[in-house]
Parts: structure tokens; sequence; C-alpha cells
């Protein structure tokens, strides 16, 4: 498993490396009044990890170490890849973008949920619902990996921000699936070390960007990996959505009030908390403040509600609700 991870690290690395002397050429992200940055930078630079991933995703299929159905399930985020890749080169209508993502997410959720089980059990989310709880969930499931998908496009808006919450959501959820002895855990390891590599060239400053490709892609592969985790123990949902709590939080705050206050939510803006960070202190503080907290709060709160299910809900109160008051407090979302 050593290995693997290691080539993917290095595949994304080099391959990012290549597709930036592309991207100079063919896709540069030219600065505007909505961009966080200021001088014209090459984007696309996602490709290399949805290559690397996906290379990494057979390779533990075909070891025999991920089912077929959790496989399916990952490499339903390609079209995502795909199509967000056709958009960074030339803009691909709203409406056939969103057809894509939710024909994904849907095929996502019929994997996991209705194919053959991911652990040769009953999904542990379904086990004891009645049809209509379990028609709900599926209802929900859906709308959450849809959610993903675009949220970790709309946070992806300084140097380093989204591949660090790539690495540190898979990374971590890898950990815990670790411990429940379940070969998945390799497809975290091999999703942080994708990110990891890509880092490397976004770190502050960036030399390249994610572009819609990675970034659509990730988000989707996020949701994926924290439904099919919650289908072997349902306390590892707690755990995902409680790594996952800063993107989550800023995000869905941020558009819930720009939709309240009749501003027109639907195009570019820099009122995301992170943006409102990054735009008084610089990147490297807005990322820096963001690892801290996933390190240092949101983590311990994720192994809490690991080693202590009955009280996952209290994880989950002290994870999201001084988030959402931080995100508040910053006036994310409201009008300049």
């Amino acid at each position: 498993m050593l290995t693997l991870v290691l080539a993917v690290f290095i595949a994304s690395l080099l391959g990012t490396g290549l597709i930036r002397r592309y991207a100079a050429a063919r896709l540069m992200d030219i600065p505007n009044a909505r961009s966080s940055h200021s001088l014209p930078t090459p984007r696309g630079g996602g490709l290399a990890i949805v290559l690397a991933l996906a290379g990494a995703s057979y390779s533990l299929f075909a070891g025999g170490r991920i089912p077929f159905n959790a496989w399916a399930a990952f490499n339903c985020a390609l079209p995502v890849a795909l199509i967000g890749f056709l958009d960074d080169h030339r803009h691909v209508p709203a409406r056939w973008r969103l057809s894509i993502h939710i024909l994904a997410a849907a095929g996502a959720t019929y994997f996991l949920l209705y194919d053959l089980p991911v652990y040769d059990s009953p999904p542990a989310i379904l086990t004891g619902l009645g049809p209509a709880a379990r028609l709900t969930l599926t209802g929900a499931a859906l709308l959450a990996l849809v959610w993903s998908l675009n949220l970790f496009n709309f946070m992806d808006g300084i140097d380093g921000l989204a591949g660090s919450q790539a690495l540190f959501v898979a990374g971590g959820l890898g950990l815990f699936l670790a411990q429940e002895q379940s070969a998945l855990s390799g497809f975290g390891y091999c999703a942080a070390a994708a990110a990891a590599g890509f880092l490397c060239w976004n770190w502050p400053k960036a030399k390249i960007f994610m572009g819609d490709v990675g970034s659509g892609y990730l988000g989707l592969i996020l949701g994926i990996y924290i439904l099919a985790a919650a289908c072997l123990q349902a306390k590892l949902l707690y755990c995902g959505t409680i790594l996952h709590a800063l993107f989550i939080c800023d995000a869905s705050y941020t558009l819930l009030t720009r939709m309240l206050t009749g501003q027109a939510w639907l195009q570019a803006h820099r009122l995301h908390a992170y943006q409102r960070i990054a735009a008084r202190r610089g990147h490297a503080a807005a990322l820096q403040a963001a690892w801290a907290i996933n390190l240092g709060w949101l983590t311990p709160l994720a192994f809490w509600a690991y080693w202590r299910p009955d009280y996952a809900w209290a994880g989950m109160l002290l994870s999201y609700l001084p988030l959402l008051l931080l995100v508040n407090r910053l006036k994310a979302g409201q009008p300049d």
C-alpha cells in the first residue's frame, strides 16, 4: 500500500507540472473584480489529481482491495471531471453542468446503497429502516453528494485551500476506516497523496490553480467516500461530516445568506468567510487558519465521535456551532 500511495503522490506531482506547461498556453486564469488573486495564473492542475486517483482506484479494485460497487461509485465522479475540464477551456452552460452533477451523484448513490453491498452486508445507514425512510435517506444522500460537489467548487478560491481540505478529509477518514480494518482506507490515503502532490504546486503563492476539473471531482469524491464509510459504520457519517465541517459551514452559510438577502447568488463573488480573511490577512494566513481549525479542533471532535458514538451528536454540535458563529462574525455572504 505504501508503494501505491507514493506512486500516486509522484504521479500527481509530476502530472501537475506537465499540465502547467499546457495550461500556461491555453488555460490562463485572468484576475477580475471577483477574483482573490492578482496575477494571471494557469488553471486546470486538478486534472493530475483526477488521473492519479483514477489509476489508484483501478489498482485497488484489480488487486481485490475494494469491491466493484465502491470502485464504480468512485468512477461516477469522472464525468464531473470531464465537464469541469471542458468548462475550464470554454464556458459550459449551468444546466448541462448541473445535469451531469445530478446523474453522477445518482449513480454513486445507487452503487453504494442498492447495488452489491460494499462490505458483504446491508449498508449500515439503511439497517432497520422501512421503505419510506430508505427512500428519504436515499434522496438526502443524493442531495448531499450534489452539494458536496458544488460547495468544494465554491471554496476553491485561494491558494492551497481546496487541496488541503481534500488531504485532511480523505486522509482522516482513511485513518478511521483503518481502525475498522477496511481495505477502503487505502483509497483515502491515495486521495490524500494525490492532493499533496498537487499542493506542491498550489501552495501560496500558487503556480497553478486546480480548476473546475479538480474541484468538482474532489468534492464529489469526498462525498462518495464519506457515504461509503457510512455504509460500513453509521458513526463514520458523523466522523466524515465533522472532518468536512469547515467547507460545509462556510459554503452553506454564505449561499443561504446570499439567497435570503436577494442577491444574484449564482454569480461569482468574494463573500465567503475564507475570502474575507484572505483579503485582510493574505492567502497564507487564511490557509494557516484552516489548518489550525482542522487539526486543532475538528480532528479531536471526529475522534470523540468515533470512540464515543453515543455522543456523536455533541461532537457535531461542538464542531458546527462555533464555525457558524465565526462565519457570521466575518459577515459571510453579506454585501460589502
